[in-house]
């Protein structure tokens, strides 16, 4: 059973939560079955009841719903799976309405439905622990809380603190913080002290009841109805649309939904409102997208499933960066971070030393003890001597995209640091070039993203002579910084900058065919992209595609090229590094106006005063098939072998839209044959780079999916 029943000779009922052969507790049919068994014992047995204290035998509390059958969910389940939230929800009611003390003693993660479990007890004390996480990341699956969680923590918290410190964003919140904030009443030190307070509390409070069931009882802040918000609660919706900037994420809404109609009602009927909002998200397709990429494919990835198997694991301990600009400095602050020793080479000590800086200047707008930041600052040693790379058993290059400079780099570290693995920092580079360059037939491309202290994901490129070792190696090196690693083979661009390209470069070809500026912008930011392709090609400088096309990275002339030399050669307009582009970036971005001069608007098909017309749909397809395609070539071509890789790297390392649940996750959504079809159209309206590959026509197509296809 899920969950062992143990009565004290006071009368204190403790319910541990076990759930057999698993290391987590979860939401499912096992655990739901024994939970209504548990509070239909409690309901017979509460004259003998004195309190009841839940925690959990685990190392977390709580790990939350079952998404193995959340992911299943579809519009023809939405009544069955509006039963079963509705079921947990009387359940949990039953136990704070009981009439004796409840406790949640918390020993670890309560994330949410952990954290709904614990919101139903009416003290929630926990251990404070590395572990120790509480929140509800729901909307970053696509979801909201279904059990309870938006209706409790609006009525104990307020509408503005649990919108904005716990359900919009899915913070997850260390237990002094979450005490600070209301979410928990008490913080000990060890497990003892936890059932040791919950005893204590409930022998305290022998009456004990919900705030909110309370006579007299107000909200903190006020309802929506008080004169407090009414000046305030416009802003909201208004906020969030500019947060989302047009993309489709139903969860924000539903949430901010559910969170102000619940306050309008009393708490049964909120609960009510609450599911309704929870099933139609959970029946959508854009939760199955974001559970797909963000908790299956993201999990296998940081489990391990792209790291060759059978080479034994790797724990850094002394690593050299070399190159202290932006990048390198990046690179040896998440190291530091992490507790690793880092050597900061540049070709003289004040440049090393003003690397370093960089890592002062981070810590300084974060919290920190004085102690740790020191003790980070104190693991980088900056440095313009070779030498000192001598016991590093890992080195990065991260010098400037030159070859010439980057193979003396290279082969001067391995002589520096003859027992490190050396690796580069590259964004284009071929790494076969560069292994055969330098002499290094292992060396490995870590591609990291900037600002690296934000962005998650790393890019390894295999090169053809890099062995599984190495490939082992850096993967561990990624995990130890707490990063998300990808391994792809090696191309010109690889995976993430080959994909990003096609998408940037469609945009200027927009503009090409007269599609007005802001519009390619909001097509793209109406499709769930963070920024439009014309913002991103003046932010990566617009002489960067150029450079590459006489590198010969482009098999064939795009149209979006003429575009850029018309900006760059003619009107001396190279990007937001020079204030101008497509934009003028001084003293705030606008579209430059002399841009409507350069490259007409045409206004034919978008359909003024009546919407979006069809070059409209166009545009926003287009900018997605186009990464979609390029994607299946990656696949094609070998510098692809995971569908998992494809989806984490093209969300979290260029931006494509997660509530896609990543670009190839969106093929297999849209329906592979219905893609092939729409591919085709655009192909022949636009161009053949839009034509599907064999793998997309034929393999997936008899699959049923890409994802099937690549099995």
């Amino acid at each position: 059973m899920s969950i062992r029943w143990d009565r004290d000779e006071d009368g204190v009922v403790t319910l541990t939560l076990d759930k057999p052969s698993s290391s987590a507790n979860t939401m499912d049919a096992a655990f739901q079955a024994a939970f209504g068994e548990t509070v239909d014992r409690l309901v017979a047995e509460k004259d003998t009841v004195k309190g009841v204290i839940i925690t959990s035998a685990k190392k977390t509390f709580f790990a939350g719903g079952d998404l193995d059958e959340l992911i299943r969910a579809r519009p023809e389940n939405r009544a069955d799976l509006l039963a079963t939230v509705t079921d947990i929800k009387r359940r949990l009611r039953t136990i704070e309405t009981l009439g004796v003390p409840v406790v949640a003693a918390i020993n670890g993660a309560a994330l949410g439905g952990g954290l709904e479990i614990a919101l139903a007890a009416h003290y929630r004390v926990v251990l404070d622990t590395p572990a120790t996480k509480l929140g509800f990341p729901e909307v970053t699956l696509g979801l909201l809380p279904g059990a309870g969680g938006v209706v409790r923590s609006v009525r104990l918290l307020g509408l503005f603190n649990a919108l904005l410190q716990l359900l919009l964003q899915g913070q997850q919140l260390r237990a002094p913080a979450a005490k600070d904030l209301g979410l928990v009443h008490e913080v000990v030190s060890t497990p003892e002290e936890l059932l040791a307070s919950a005893r204590s509390w409930i022998a305290a409070n022998p009456t004990a009841a919900q705030p909110y069931d309370t006579k007299g009882y107000k909200v903190p802040g006020g309802l929506p109805t008080s004169p407090s918000l009414a000046g305030l609660l416009p802003a909201l919706p208004a906020n969030l649309h500019k947060q989302l900037k047009g993309a489709n994420l139903p969860a924000p809404h539903h949430i901010l939904c559910a969170a102000v109609e619940g306050l309008l009602v009393d708490v049964d009927t909120a609960f009510v409102i609450e599911g309704r909002y929870f099933a139609d998200l959970a029946t959508g397709p854009i939760s199955t997208n974001m559970i797909q990429a963000f908790w299956f494919d993201l999990n296998r990835i940081n489990g391990g499933g792209s790291r060759p198997d059978g080479v034994p694991s790797f724990a850094p301990t002394k690593v050299g960066v070399i190159g202290a600009g932006m990048m390198g400095a990046g690179i040896a602050y998440v190291t530091a971070k992490a507790g690793i020793d880092v050597v900061l080479k540049d070709v003289s000590a004040e440049a090393a030393e003003k690397g370093k800086a960089y890592s002062q200047k981070i810590l300084e707008k974060r919290r920190g003890t004085p102690e740790k930041n020191q003790a980070l600052l104190a693991r980088i040693q900056p440095t313009d001597d070779y030498a000192d790379l001598a016991g590093c058993d890992f080195v990065i290059e991260a010098v400037f995209e030159d070859v010439a400079v980057k193979h003396r780099v290279l082969a001067e570290a391995a002589a520096a640091a003859p027992d490190a693995l050396i690796t580069s920092n590259t964004s284009t580079l071929p790494i076969t070039e560069l292994q055969e360059g330098a002499g290094l037939p292992d060396l490995v491309g870590v591609h990291f993203f900037s600002p690296v202290d934000k962005m998650p994901l790393i890019e390894l490129i295999v090169g053809a002579n890099t062995s599984p070792e190495a490939v082992a190696k850096a993967y561990d090196y990624t995990r130890a910084i707490g990063k998300t690693p990808i391994v792809v083979k090696d191309s010109r661009g690889f995976f993430t900058s080959r994909v990003f390209g096609t998408m940037v470069m469609e945009g200027a070809a927009l503009l090409a065919e007269g599609l007005p500026a802001m519009s390619i912008e909001r097509a793209a930011l109406q499709s769930g992209f963070p920024a439009g392709p014309l913002t991103l090609l003046d932010e990566v400088t617009l002489t960067l595609p150029l450079k590459i096309e006489e590198q010969g990275g482009a098999a064939a002339e795009h149209p979006g090229l003429a575009v850029l030399r018309t900006l760059v050669n003619e009107h001396g307009r190279t990007g937001k590094a020079a204030g101008k582009g497509f934009f003028d970036w001084e003293p705030a971005k606008q579209v430059w106006p002399g841009l409507a001069e350069v490259f007409p608007p045409n206004m034919d098909g978008l359909a003024p005063g009546s919407g979006p017309g069809v070059r409209f749909q166009d545009a926003k397809d287009r900018l997605l098939f186009i990464m979609a395609v390029e994607t299946a070539r990656c696949f094609e071509e070998g510098v692809l072998s995971s569908v998992e890789d494809a989806n984490i790297g093209s969300i979290m390392g260029i931006g494509f839209p997660p509530g896609l649940g990543g670009v190839a996750q969106f093929v297999d959504q849209y329906g592979v044959e219905a893609f092939v079809a729409r591919a085709d159209e655009l192909a022949d309206k636009f161009g053949e780079r839009f034509r599907p590959p064999a793998l997309l026509r034929d393999r997936a197509v008899a699959a049923g999916s890409l994802r099937a296809a690549l099995a």
